[in-house]
């Protein structure tokens, strides 16, 4: 095989298996190529992914080392795009009835998906996360976009028990603003004990669900939630977030129902702390 071949199904085999350890004799078996000529070819691919914004591989030694790609997108592309999101989404014909956003046709657009997922692995590949977690619904396809780049699972806490689930751990919790007392539940097969999980959701508002989705994950299964990213949180100055710690791409403030005009700017993942 050609080198310039080689390289090109190097880095599918990369892109396509983050965080995945494999060992350089691997690809020498593969190939039909000398570890030598493979670890030159990791070096060019590895400059390459860096002169692109897209990561890293990096390289562990002994024998049970080898090689496995890191995603880490360029922030100032997650930048342009968050601004142009911000835009979009303060058309006035997007209020709905309690200072929501509708926000349903973006999350159903796979390259805006693939955007979002981008920008909260750039926000948490520093931790060893082993599950990203989410509440139905639409959490779902923002959980998939990031757990896709990290290589983990996805886990998704239900509203309501599924019989076909099998045994299962309920909680209730309080739902922000409204007061409200709800239910979530998680099959028991869902998630191992002591994993480290990320959680992503799509709007928060008080925080309810969140703190709701960290004390069943804490509590019952004994994670560690080592990161907690939400696309859309709602600016509130009357009422503080239920959630101190936390990322968000998009902030949404100074909405006015009655004259139909809502602010939307970038979260706290483009602060400068």
């Amino acid at each position: 095989m050609k080198r310039s071949d080689r390289l090109i199904s190097l880095t599918r085999y990369f892109l396509e298996r983050p965080h995945e350890l494999t060992r350089l004799s691997t690809f020498a078996e593969k190939y039909d190529a000398s570890k030598s000529s493979i670890s030159e070819d990791v070096n060019i691919i590895h400059t390459m992914f860096e002169k692109e914004g897209i990561g890293s591989l990096h390289r562990y030694s002994g024998s049970s080392g080898g090689v496995s790609y890191i995603p880490y997108f360029n922030k100032t592309d997650s930048n342009a795009f968050i601004e142009g999101l911000c835009n979009t989404l303060e058309d006035p014909d997007r209020i709905l009835p309690g200072g929501y956003l509708y926000m349903s046709d973006l999350l159903g657009d796979p390259q805006t998906i693939r955007q979002i997922g981008k920008a909260f692995v750039s926000a948490f590949y520093e931790q060893q996360i082993e599950a990203v977690v989410t509440v139905e619904t639409k959490g779902i396809p923002l959980a998939y976009a990031v757990a896709a780049q990290l290589g983990v699972p996805v886990v998704i806490i239900r509203r309501n028990m599924q019989i076909t689930e099998g045994p299962s751990v309920s909680i209730n919790y309080v739902s922000g603003r409204s007061k409200r007392i709800q239910t979530m539940v998680l099959p028991k097969r869902f998630l191992n004990e002591g994993m480290n999980v990320c959680i992503i959701d799509d709007f928060m508002k008080g925080g309810g669900t969140v703190s709701g989705m960290v004390s069943l994950l804490e509590d019952e299964f004994h994670a560690k939630v080592v990161g907690i990213g939400v696309l859309a949180e709602a600016q509130d100055e009357e009422n503080e977030q239920m959630i101190e710690e936390y990322t968000s791409l998009i902030k949404v403030s100074h909405l006015e129902m009655d004259k139909q005009r809502i602010t939307v700017k970038k979260g706290n993942y483009f602060s400068d702390k």
